[in-house]
């Protein structure tokens, strides 16, 4: 038999690994083999010999690269070999694969990130694409960030198939934590509390509506497969009910492929906070302490912090108990994070296990002295953890305090819907205990295809006030221009009350914001009119008269500028910032004294993007008065006037509820758009008749795009 020639198949059944790995090692050049036929064959004594010098020390054969050493039977995702990782594949982008790309760097290891922007690129959401160019660049693990395929266990099995080491923990941990419903199930078998709620296979609108009755309004509606506050709804009153849970339904088959539903009681104003943990492959298990993710909007983190204000030793030992527990029952590996609900009066519960690294693991570094991706990265290589505990809660202890915010690219003043543009101009932070983790270059085009987190700013202090006072003062020093983002939103939020007391809970930005003279505070000021029209370099000239030239911004705003005045203007605060020693940072803590300006387009289509205390104002020459605008504006003022429904946002439609002659109310659902796997509801501005519908199912449409007009 020492001449007998075996598939690929049959040679991967033979040693115990995979027809990828052997395939892999064929094409490489690793295992001699022939075509016959088309297809590869391998001969017995070949690969008996090629094993043989695979037992070489570490899994590596003389000449062989570690990540080509074939894995021993039934190791798939629970390999407790160590083999150091070479070569790492990101399957992700922005902000967390360069995250990931620096500690790489640092220790030496070659990295891979798949290019952004360019029509063609690798799909992200494509297990056997990922998979395949991951081999082909000769990648030896895969690292998969968080989002897109992050915690899907077909993922991770795909790559420990294929011979890669895969940085998470085991498919059957995923499986076991991703689905929701079972979590929930398992924590109860632990004694671990989770809220009141409805985790049954009965998935029909009669049984979610019985357990609905049963739980007592409100509830939450939240996906069983998902995480990340995709597809949850408050509901309110019984009559909300049905349309909260297509819609739940619809977001979670878009997210996450299941349209599988849990039902909770809504907890009224609690706080969210979350344990880290770190597994070794050997069984050993530590927690790196709690975080506090109070502050929400529509499930959406806003600021994150470490250690939490509300949690005591007392609280802490029973979360982090909890949460070692529930890594142990699924036998845990990797990094991963529990949360909880917490209650005033001292009550816990369990709500989801994250088998990811998580967007604000860098409070978590900065308190610890960790770098986590790179514990990530030593785990899957199947090193031991090599700290105990009580290593950890003594740097915790003197570790003092960290706090972030993400910024987004999204409109606040327009119920935080996604926002796209160019950057034209960027700007971050520095300064001593301020970190920026940033996914974005000056001149990147921020479409649709984005994810909305541009980057995380995050500041460390030797307690709570100087951590929130860093990161005050890194907001006011950040600048983006040329597209709209939270960081005017972001600086509010540092100021009030709650947040520098510790008071957030989940449910505080419902209550506060906005605030009730927001639209006041937030004007644009004299002092942004006349950059605006100094750097447009409009001419104005008039024939015995001062020059002059009509603006208009991006909310429709238009005004009359000056042009000697708004130079004079201009010119004086140059002068003013050029003879302070201290220029930069007075031109930072007061934007309207001295704006910054950049410009994009040319000729008739130049703008002036205007930061407008950390919002990016779009002002450019008015078009001239024309009599249909004239007469538009009229219509639009007098009695029975019709009104545009306009998309207040790029996407698709994913459903149209009227259609033309039909009678609706000011609020009633016109239209609903679909925008980075999240909807948005577009109403009625006014009661009436539903006169044109411009938009149908799976149309794509451009912000400020006409959907419908409502008439009398």
């Amino acid at each position: 038999m020492a001449d007998h020639e075996l598939s690929p198949s049959e040679a991967a059944r033979r040693i115990g690994t995979t027809t990828r790995s052997v395939q892999r090692w064929i094409g490489r050049g690793l295992l001699p083999a022939r075509r016959v036929g088309g297809r590869w064959r391998v001969a017995s004594d070949a690969l008996d010999a090629f094993m043989a010098t695979s037992a070489a020390p570490r899994g590596a054969a003389p000449g062989i690269a570690a990540a080509d050493a074939p894995m021993a039977a039934g190791t798939a995702g629970t390999d407790r070999s160590t083999r150091p990782i070479l070569h790492l594949f990101v399957a992700n982008r922005g902000e967390i694969a360069r995250r990931i790309t620096r500690t790489c760097e640092r220790l030496g290891i070659r990295v891979t990130v798949p290019p952004t922007g360019a029509p063609g690129d690798l799909d992200l959401l494509d297990i056997d694409d990922v998979v395949r160019t991951a081999l082909a660049v000769g990648a030896d693990a895969i690292h998969p960030g968080f989002g897109f395929l992050a915690e899907n266990p077909e993922f991770a099995a795909a790559v420990s198939d294929a011979g890669m080491r895969w940085v998470g923990p085991p498919p059957a941990a995923i499986r076991a934590m991703g689905d929701k419903a079972a979590a929930r199930q398992l924590a109860s078998t632990l004694g671990i509390p989770v809220v009141p709620g409805y985790d049954g296979a009965d998935q029909s609108d009669e049984a979610l509506a019985a357990a609905a009755s049963n739980l007592g309004l409100p509830i939450l509606i939240k996906p069983a497969a998902g995480g990340g506050g995709k597809g949850m709804h408050i509901v309110r009153t019984a009559s909300g009910l049905p349309y909260a849970l297509a819609s739940a339904r619809r977001e979670a088959v878009a997210a996450f492929g299941d349209d599988r539903l849990i039902l909770e009681r809504l907890l009224e104003g609690p706080r969210h906070i979350e344990v880290q943990l770190l597994f070794d492959a050997h069984g050993d298990g530590v927690h790196l302490g709690e975080r506090d993710c109070s502050l929400q909007r529509r499930h959406q983190k806003i600021l994150e912090e470490s250690p939490s204000p509300a949690v005591d030793s007392d609280l802490r030992s029973r979360l982090s108990t909890h949460a070692l527990a529930l890594g142990r029952a699924v036998g845990y590996v990797g990094a991963g994070t529990c949360e909880f609900l917490a209650t005033d009066d001292g009550s816990v519960y369990f709500l989801e296990m994250n088998t990811r690294l998580q967007v604000e693991h860098p409070v978590t570094e900065l308190v610890t002295g960790r770098d986590l991706v790179e514990d990530q990265l030593r785990i899957a290589a199947g090193e031991p953890l090599g700290i105990r505990q009580g290593e950890l809660d003594a740097a915790r202890a003197s570790g003092g305090h960290a706090v972030e915010v993400r910024v987004y690219a999204e409109d606040a003043d327009d119920g935080f819907l996604p926002a796209t543009g160019r950057v034209v101009r960027l700007v971050w932070p520095a300064g001593e205990g301020v970190r920026v983790d940033a996914g974005i270059d000056e001149g990147d085009d921020i479409t649709g295809r984005w994810d909305p987190m541009l980057a995380k700013v995050i500041a460390h202090g030797r307690d709570r006030a100087e951590a929130l006072d860093r990161l005050a003062g890194a907001l006011r020093s950040t600048v983006v221009l040329g597209l709209i983002t939270n960081l005017r939103f972001l600086r509010w939020v540092l100021d009030q009350p709650a947040v520098r007391d510790g008071q957030a809970r989940i449910d505080t930005l419902d209550r506060i914001w906005p605030p009730d003279d927001w639209t006041e505070r937030v004007s644009v000021p004299d002092a942004a009119w006349a950059a605006a029209a100094e750097s447009l370099q409009a001419d104005g000239w008039r024939l015995n008269a001062a020059r002059r030239v009509r603006l208009a911004s991006d909310d429709g705003t238009e005004r009359t500028i000056d042009l000697d005045e708004a130079l004079l203007a201009v010119r004086s605060a140059d002068r003013s910032a050029n003879g302070d020693a201290n220029g930069d940072a007075d031109r930072n803590a007061d934007r309207n004294a001295d704006p910054i300006v950049a410009t994009s387009g040319t000729g008739s289509d130049r703008i002036a993007h205007v930061d407008v205390d950390g919002r990016s104002v779009a002002i450019r020459l008015a078009p001239p008065p024309d009599v249909d605008r004239a007469a538009r504006a009229a219509v639009a003022h007098g009695e029975g006037a019709t009104r545009d429904v306009i998309a207040p946002m790029p996407g698709g439609v994913i459903a149209v509820h009227v259609g033309v002659g039909s009678r609706v109310d000011a609020g009633d659902p016109i239209v609903t758009l679909e925008a980075m796997k999240m909807e948005h509801l577009v109403i009625a501005p006014i009661g009436g008749t539903v006169v044109e519908l411009s938009v149908k199912p799976s149309d794509q449409v451009a912000r400020g795009q006409v959907l419908a007009i409502v008439g009398p």
